[in-house]
This record gives structure tokens, C-alpha cells and sequence, in this order.
């Protein structure tokens, strides 16, 4: 079942077909396909003249404005997984769990502008063709590479992809804008763009009329910033997000010194965006509002064109910009400089408020339910393109390295034999693409990644194994010979490797990628947690499954709620916590069950007892 509310713009495309253009308030969005709504919504994303919708399962389908007669959305075909979807003005582009990115438009392709091509293939680079994230702008697209290089395609009519718009003006081939980068941050409608170092340095180019980019009062008149310049005055804190819109930039900003913790920031021009403010800022400075209390905590937010929305863990919807659509919910087309509260419709009975997401498209706003979800296969391919960890090298065809992770292959690949020569074998005959196929084959045991080379594979490693079980190998025989990294809780230690924190714990993973601090021989103490909650959370981590023979209380749920939310846990669907209370409502009537039955037993035996002292009596 899905649970996905819209307002605002109904219109290129046309969602609803028997609502009007301008939806003002917040009405729940069903598709059309009634087999669509057993899939789960991941994500979504919206541009000015498309809407795509991605599912837990991999698939996606569309909305454009050329089906705006029939509203009939189209099913988007990849033979690969989706692991994300991103519209801007005038393209789009899908990433895929194997690391591919597909892009359509204009400005990708002048030819054909309607059909996808493969534009990580255009890469100078084979090494670099591994994609991990994707960002849609006007007219342009940023890839992030699983080496940390940022690269961009598409326009550069302002400078947006940090060249001389003069010397280049476009590129239908990927080009390399910068190296060590952590993260990309733009918007659907922007013709700017953020580049985050992994030393939380922070970079921008592109259009700057309105003092977008953040630089301050000196440089609001550079109306185009051609080459990627350093962001000075950065509030104190973690960068958590950057969106931007047309004439505006929000920023997210985690400081664990202040209360509230987590703080937006915005620079641009207020008449023209959703900026929060009710006067003009050229660098990035708060916005304040009643609404952001000591107790409450921003959870996320999303910039459309000129508005933004955002939702807190008190759950709070706050909104602010243009209305002239009814995007912002509030029942009418007023504007609103300054951050307002609007009224949340009815959730899902119990459920965790961030579990919620909100989606600013082009003029239009989505709140949507999509609970944290990950499977241990997709883990290790995510882990695979980590190469900070890697520490065994493999040489393909063309004499290209490929590095892999050795404590994963030392248990991926068959035992008592020396399986290593043979996989080295295997990979001097293939090509970097290939080579990366066949470390995903093994590291997920998936076969649809190419069946063709996973024949040649199959006989070193143990094909027949889930995951699960590896992982399990992995917890049982790595904690008992010592591990790289321990979490002490009192008076026991907890030894873990790296690797396997980094792909389950997003905690992990920011403290041990971190440039800025030497965490290899770091002990961590937790205290909240009791030992059978931390076994709990322990096991799950490598098996995605509760351990047996703990009998589940209210106490361990709560701790591990807790714990949780403390190690930002990947969860899987079911989830942990779901699990928990599953198997706790299971004991709870177990032994209903058996009292009920007791009782009964103890009832025919008084009665029993009745009939023999009544017989003694005749």
C-alpha cells in the first residue's frame, strides 16, 4: 500500500483527472494502475513537465505532460534495478544498482531528447564509471563517482559546471569538475550548483544574480560564477543538505554543541523564492522562526522552484514561498515570506514521523510514507564501490586495477581452496566493466547482473549461500579472532569489523570515511543500551535477523528504538522495531495461550473433583 498526499499545480502533468489545475489542499494521490498500489513508493521526484515515481522493488513509471490526455503513466524498462530517479528542467536521469546512470534531454542528447542513453559509459575514465549518486539542474546533471569525483553534463550557458561558459558552453559527454568529493547538491530548476569536499569545504558555481550561491554582498553583482569557488563563512557544523531553487539556496547544518541541534540557512533574493526571510541575504544566514523549538528536530526539507516544505520529529509540516499554485498546502494561493505551520493529515496509526518525506517539484508538493529499506545484497555492492577499506588488488584485461575487499571475499568464495589465483585468472581475461559485474555477482550471489559470467564464476564460489549465512559466518568466526575496531559497553567489549559498520550504521560510516580524524584504533561506549539489547542489535546487523532464544520485553524495545535511531541503523523491510513487536505480540499471546489453557485444565480438574466427592456422597 502506498500513502502519498499532493497539492498544488495538477497540471504538465496532469496527476488527477477529475481535479482542478490548482489543488490547494493536501488530497491523497492513488494511481491509476491498481497493481501499483501494492508497490511501496522509495522515492520521488518532479520536474516542470514530469513526475516520476520509484518503488521498493526496483521499478519506476512516469507521468509526462505528452500523456496529459489520458494521465496514463509509462513503466520506465532497465533491465537493472532502480536505485534512484531525478527530474530537472527539461531532463532527467535514473542511477541503477549496478552503478549505471541513464539521462534523457535536450541537452544530453540533441538527437533523440526523448530516449535514455548511458551516460556513465561516456566517462574518459573506465575506472570512474561507477556512479553513486545523481543530481538533476536546469539543463545540466552531476554524477558522483564511487571514487569521489564530481562529474557534469548538459549546460554550461552560466558556468554551472565550472567552466568558462564561453569556452564551453555545453557537453553531451560527462566531464570531470573535481576530485575527493563527499556530496552534490542542486535543484530541478537551478542553474547553480554545491560541491562538498571530505573535509566539509565547500564549493559553488553557476548563475548568481541573486546572490544564490551564497558568496556575499561583494560578489551579488557577479551574475555568473564560471568556475567553482570556495564558500566562506559557513555556519559552524556538519552540512546534512543543500537544496536550491531558481533565485535561492537552503542549507541543513547538524551542531551537536546547540539546541536545536539541526538549523536551516538560506541566501538569495525573498521576492522570488522560498528564501524564509522577508529581506534579501547574500551568504547563508538562519532562519529564525517560532516554530523551530529547543525540542525539535528538522528531519528534512525540499526546495521547489520558489518554495520550500519541512518536516520536523514533532511533525510539524513547515512551509514558506510562492503559493500561487497552492503548493504550500495552506488552502488558499497567498504568499508567505515567513516559515508557517500547516496541519498534517492523518497518519498511518503509531508509525514514526520519520518515516515521512517531503518532495518540492516544479510548483507542486508531495508528503509521502517510505520507511528506511536496504537488504544485505545491496549493502555489500554499496560496499564494493567503498574503496577506502579495499586491500586486495586484481589487474584486468587491459591492465586496469580493480580493488576488492578481502575479509568479503575470504568467505564469498569457496573454502579449503586457493580460489584467489583462480578469480585473478577469471578477471585478467575481461574488461573493467565486466571485472566490476562479476565482484557484484560475488558479493550479492545475483545472477541477473550478467548470467553469462556468473557461469564462469560459479564453481569458486559458494553459489548456493545466501547472504545471510555468509554474514553469519563472517559475526561468528571474525568475533572470536578480533576485529579492527571495538564498541565497549561497560564491562564487555563488542568487536566489529570495519567494513561491516561502515555498510550497516551510517554512524560508522561518516566516523571512519571522515578525512578530518584518526578513528583506527578508536573505542566507542555506549551505555543506554542493556547486553541483550546490544546482542540484539549486534546479530541483526550481519544476519537481518532477531536472535533466538531472547525473550523480547517492553524494556528492549524501547532501548533498542533508541539505539536505533543513536547508530542510524540501515533498515531492512520488515524492520527491526517491526520485527521486535512482532515476535513480543507473539509471546504475549503464547502465554495467554497457555494460561488460558492452564486455567481450563485447572477448571476440569476442580470439576472432576466435584463428581468424585459427589459420587462418595450417593
Amino acid at each position: 500500500m502506498n500513502d502519498c498526499l499532493f497539492f498544488g499545480l495538477n497540471k504538465y502533468p496532469k496527476l488527477f483527472k477529475n481535479e482542478p489545475n490548482e489543488i490547494k489542499k493536501p488530497i491523497q494521490f492513488k494511481f491509476e494502475n491498481e497493481n501499483e498500489n501494492e508497490k511501496q513508493i522509495k522515492q520521488i521526484s518532479s520536474g516542470d513537465f514530469s513526475t516520476i515515481f520509484l518503488f521498493k522493488n526496483g521499478k519506476a513509471i512516469e507521468y509526462l505532460n505528452e500523456n496529459d490526455s489520458n494521465q496514463n503513466p509509462s513503466k520506465i524498462q532497465f533491465e537493472e534495478n532502480i536505485q534512484k530517479v531525478t527530474v530537472g528542467f527539461g531532463n532527467e536521469a535514473i542511477l541503477t544498482i549496478e552503478g549505471n546512470v541513464f539521462a534523457k534531454g535536450k541537452d544530453i542528447n540533441s538527437e533523440n531528447p526523448k530516449e535514455f542513453i548511458n551516460i556513465s559509459s561516456l566517462i574518459e575514465d573506465p575506472n570512474d564509471r561507477i556512479i553513486q549518486d545523481i543530481v538533476c539542474s536546469a539543463n545540466s546533471i552531476y554524477l558522483l563517482t564511487s571514487n569521489q569525483n564530481a562529474y557534469g553534463i548538459g549546460s554550461n550557458n552560466y558556468g554551472q559546471l565550472g567552466f568558462d561558459s564561453k569556452t564551453l558552453y555545453e557537453t553531451e559527454k560527462p566531464i570531470l569538475m573535481m576530485k575527493n568529493v563527499s556530496k552534490i547538491f542542486s535543484g530541478n530548476t537551478s542553474y547553480h550548483v554545491f560541491l562538498l569536499n571530505s573535509n566539509q569545504e565547500l564549493f559553488g558555481c553557476g548563475y548568481n544574480n541573486y546572490g544564490q550561491v551564497g558568496l556575499g554582498e561583494s560578489r551579488k553583482e557577479q551574475s555568473e560564477i564560471q568556475k567553482l569557488t570556495k564558500i566562506q563563512n559557513i555556519p559552524k557544523g556538519e552540512i546534512i543538505d543543500i537544496q536550491c531553487g531558481y533565485a535561492f539556496s537552503v542549507m541543513l547544518i547538524e551542531n551537536e554543541d546547540e539546541n536545536p541541534k539541526r538549523k536551516l540557512y538560506s541566501c538569495g533574493e525573498y521576492q522570488l523564492n522560498g528564501l524564509g526571510k522577508n529581506e534579501n541575504t547574500y551568504e547563508f544566514t538562519e532562519i529564525k522562526s517560532s516554530l523551530f523549538e529547543n525540542d525539535d528536530n528538522i528531519l528534512e526539507f525540499s526546495v521547489g522552484n520558489t518554495h520550500t516544505l519541512i518536516l520536523t520529529s514533532n511533525s510539524k509540516l513547515i512551509v514558506f514561498g510562492s503559493n500561487s499554485y497552492g503548493q504550500l498546502g495552506t488552502g488558499d494561493t497567498k504568499y508567505q515570506l515567513i516559515p508557517i505551520q500547516i496541519e498534517l493529515p492523518k497518519l498511518r496509526f503509531n508509525e514514526n514521523i520519520s518515516n515521512y518525506h517531503v518532495l518540492c517539484g516544479y510548483q507542486r508538493s508531495f508528503l509521502y510514507y517510505s520507511p528506511p529499506f536496504s537488504n544485505l545484497e545491496e549493502d555489500l555492492i554499496k560496499l564494493f564501490r567503498r574503496k577506502e577499506f579495499c586491500d586486495i588488488s586484481f589487474k584486468t584485461e587491459n591492465g586496469e586495477i580493480i580493488e576488492a575487499h578481502k575479509l568479503i571475499l575470504k568467505y564469498r568464495l569457496n573454502q579449503n581452496q586457493n580460489q584467489i589465483e583462480k578469480l585473478q585468472e577469471i578477471i585478467s581475461n575481461k574488461s573493467i566493466k565486466e571485472s566490476n559485474q562479476i565482484f557484484e555477482m560475488i558479493y550479492s550471489n545475483n545472477s541477473k547482473i550478467n548470467p553469462k559470467l556468473y557461469s564462469e564464476i560459479k564453481e569458486i564460489i559458494n553459489s548456493n549461500e545466501k547472504i545471510e549465512e555468509t554474514m553469519k559466518r563472517i559475526y561468528l568466526n571474525e568475533n572470536e579472532n578480533g576485529n579492527d575496531f571495538i564498541i565497549e559497553r561497560k564491562e564487555k567489549q563488542y568487536k566489529f569489523p570495519k567494513l561491516i559498520l561502515i555498510m550497516r550504521s551510517e554512524l560508522y560510516r561518516g566516523m571512519f570515511l571522515s578525512v578530518t580524524e584518526d578513528t583506527s584504533n578508536k573505542v566507542t561506549d555506549y551505555s543506554e543500551l542493556s547486553n541483550k539489547s546490544f546482542q540484539i542489535f549486534e546479530y541483526w546487523i550481519y544476519s537481518n535477523q532477531i536472535k533466538e532464544g531472547i525473550q523480547i520485553t517492553q524494556e528492549i524495545i524501547d532501548e533498542i528504538q533508541i539505539g536505533i535511531d543513536y547508530f542510524q541503523l540501515n533498515q531492512t523491510n520488515p524492520n527491526l522495531f517491526d520485527l521486535l513487536i512482532r515476535k513480543f505480540n507473539n509471546q504475549n499471546q503464547n502465554q495467554n495461550q497457555n494460561q488460558f489453557e492452564n486455567e481450563i485444565e485447572i477448571e476440569n480438574e476442580n470439576q472432576n473433583q466435584i463428581q468424585k466427592n459427589n459420587c462418595s456422597i450417593f
